[in-house]
């Protein structure tokens, strides 16, 4: 349930740690409104994208200085279409079709991968929203489950401003999915157990 909003059309998601996570975002706000100040027009993702892996890169050639612990998803809407990119800790940048990043996020991205040729036949929102649920529910241990209370939903799209739906405004979608079964069976997957292995350290 971390979100981070740059502005109408675009937005991120992060994992790792929060206090660089804020420094990117600042960052990035910075940059688009420097960009519509100059030149009035908005930014577009990908040199924001790449703005942000030249500042990244920086803490990997300079000594006494870290490379920023946080990865982050940024999605949103140019000129161009709609974008999905994911930025490394490692100051690398990729541009997606869909993308899950994080602890135990490998049981997402086989579920993903495994249905993204599906996903640009699909219209309706819903559904989208439901297959993305339905990745997230695959990464979770197996004492846990989905809830409005760690779940929070965002999209953003063509003609579509960032959106946000917390809390009750997410029980919907959860009830949609409460009949499937999980797509993937996380103890067969080995690199699986590996991630968690390290998240407890």
């Amino acid at each position: 349930k971390q979100w981070y909003q740059r502005r109408v059309a675009i937005t991120a998601g992060i994992a790792g740690l929060t206090s660089d996570a804020r420094i990117l975002s600042r960052f990035m706000r910075t940059e688009c409104l420097n960009h519509r100040y100059v030149y009035g027009s908005p930014l577009s993702i990908s040199r924001l994208v790449t703005a942000v892996g030249d500042k990244a890169q920086t803490g990997t050639q300079i000594s006494g200085r870290r490379p920023y612990g946080v990865g982050l998803l940024v999605a949103g809407n140019d000129e161009k279409g709609p974008h999905v990119y994911y930025i490394c800790p490692s100051s690398n940048f990729y541009e997606c079709k869909c993308m899950a990043i994080g602890a135990r996020s490998q049981s997402a991205r086989t579920y993903l991968e495994r249905r993204k040729d599906d996903f640009k036949n699909i219209e309706d929102l819903d559904e989208l929203i439901a297959h993305a649920l339905r990745a997230l529910r695959d990464c979770l241990p197996n004492d846990s489950e989905l809830t409005t209370k760690n779940v929070s939903v965002g999209y953003v799209g063509r003609d579509v401003e960032f959106t946000i739906k917390d809390d009750e405004e997410v029980e919907d979608y959860l009830k949609s999915i409460e009949e499937d079964k999980p797509a993937v069976d996380m103890a067969s997957d080995p690199q699986q157990g590996a991630e968690e292995a390290m998240d407890t350290q």
